[in-house]
């Protein structure tokens, strides 16, 4: 009999589930796409629905791998992206689509808000920024323009904790989601009531709060019936993509950093206390007792993944990125900002548009590209410069994601930010760090140190170029520069 891990990771494109052995190797997975849909400017929302029937058709599918067994799983973790705000009834089914991490229809009611409480009122309680990508806000909204769904709702879920629900029947909250939720003081790790209070929102929507390895119940009848999976098996409450994915990639310990290279980008910062930045993204961590300074940008694989579809010629993400490797460092003065679906961190503009600067008759595709792979990472350093100002250092990063994969992508992030980088082995960082969630809190590991020293293990290292780190230094004020002169256009022209 093996001892399995399974891992459910709900991202914004698809539902990841993935079956690890103790020692973090993957013994099975499936991928299974979901759409986003926009149906007004600044909505972008999916069916939570939609996600539970892609898990189970993710889990049937690898269980019917060969030598993979339902009996042999001894536990189940779920990580999910970010900020989602899915109202559910009783039993656990959504009564709306959620609006996601993009989305930015709640933008009024975060100017009203910080005009009534005050501007830093929200921050220095939350320890972010009220913004329209967070939970609570997205909460509002609901309150004031579907009343009825609001009345109706028995709770306001995360997108791992209604995969959880559907599961389990539990209704959870875990801790390293809360601070999408900013009527909760995330130095105190307490509900600030007043501050719900003032916002109009009722605490009792939320769950009950969990630790991200705590076993919140387990696989029912029904879900078996679904899933295949064994009736009984139990579910950790799981937790934050980018956190369960910064424990994937290793990082469990103060001064340890991850970087994203998935869809979205950005970083996080492990630190042992709850330093904010109100320009960046503070959170728990999926381990206990510890908080991330993150990053989140927009422009991550995503730019990259649009501009192959829109002028990419059918040809692979490697045949692209090889054309780039004969472009020179700084792209023959081609510049991108990444801004495709406005920006998250650090510059919270929802107006703030993509642009290539520099184009000329003798600029080609292949300019274009490795310009894209260059703005990703300018956005990177924006964020780790950003960090610094509240004594946040970095010295290393351990990359995850599909981006990671690329040398030349990874080799111009070191560059461009001057630091080393490390990819661990697996490329499934996000779910199995859901894994290992599982593994600590079925006991399959005894701590977290265990568990990283069995199932995470470098694989390649990149050092920064200094002539390549010299070019882009200059290139980085050049970035800056460019979004600081067309911000009054992107707010004049949305």
């Amino acid at each position: 009999m093996k001892e399995l891990l399974l891992g459910i990771d709900i991202g914004t494109s698809a539902c990841k589930v993935a079956a690890f052995d103790a020692d973090g190797r993957v013994l099975a997975q499936s991928n299974q796409p979901y759409s986003v849909y926009y149906p007004h400017p600044g909505w972008a929302e999916q069916d939570a629905e939609e996600w539970w029937a892609a898990v189970c058709k993710g889990i049937r599918d690898v269980l019917s791998k060969p030598d993979i067994h339902a009996a042999d799983i001894l536990c189940i973790g779920i990580d999910g992206q970010s900020w989602s705000a899915i109202p559910v009834d009783e039993k656990g089914s959504a009564l709306a689509r959620t609006p996601i991490w993009m989305d930015t229809r709640s933008r009024e009611i975060c100017d009203r808000y910080r005009s009534q409480l005050g501007e830093d009122t929200v921050f220095r309680i939350a320890g972010n920024d009220f913004l329209p990508s967070y939970t609570a806000p997205k909460m509002i909204w609901f309150r004031e323009n579907c009343p009825e769904i609001y009345r109706q709702a028995s709770y306001f879920l995360q997108s791992n904790s209604f995969i959880a629900m559907k599961l389990t029947g539990t209704a959870s909250q875990d801790v390293s989601q809360l601070y999408g939720l900013q009527f909760f003081n995330l130095r105190k790790m307490e509900m600030d009531t007043g501050l719900a209070s003032e916002l109009g929102i009722d605490p009792n929507l939320i769950p009950e709060r969990f630790a991200c390895d705590a076993i919140i119940g387990a696989v029912t009848e029904e879900a078996f019936r679904l899933t295949g999976l064994l009736q009984g098996t139990p579910v950790v409450a799981g937790g934050l993509d980018a956190a369960c994915g910064t424990l994937g990639a290793g990082v469990y310990r103060p001064g340890q950093t991850q970087e994203q290279g998935g869809q979205a980008g950005g970083m996080s910062i492990c630190m042992g206390s709850a330093l904010a930045h109100k320009a960046l993204i503070l959170s728990p961590h999926v381990v206990p007792g510890l908080f991330l300074l993150q990053g989140g940008t927009v422009g991550g694989g995503g730019a990259l993944k649009w501009f192959r579809q829109e002028f990419g010629g059918g040809k692979s993400f490697d045949n692209l990125t090889a054309e780039a490797e004969n472009i020179p460092a700084g792209s023959d003065g081609v510049v991108f900002l990444p801004y495709m679906a406005g920006e998250r961190s650090p510059i919270w503009n929802p107006d703030a548009k993509g642009v290539f600067y520099g184009l000329g008759y003798d600029k080609t595709r292949a300019h274009m590209i490795r310009a894209v792979l260059e703005g990703v990472a300018f956005a990177l350093e924006h964020n780790l410069r950003v960090a610094a100002e509240v004594g946040a250092e970095v010295s290393d990063l351990n990359a995850m994601g599909g981006a990671s994969n690329s040398a030349l992508w990874t080799q111009i992030k070191a560059d461009v930010t001057g630091k080393v980088f490390h990819v661990p082995r697996s490329d499934t960082a996000t779910t199995l760090g859901a894994a290992i969630l599982a593994g600590v809190g079925s006991g399959v590991y005894g701590s977290y140190q265990e568990a990283v020293n069995r199932t995470v293990s470098v694989t390649k290292t990149y050092t920064p170029d200094p002539e390549n780190h010299a070019v882009y230094r200059k290139r980085m004020d050049l970035y800056l520069s460019l979004y600081q002169n067309l911000k009054s256009v992107f707010s004049d022209f949305a």
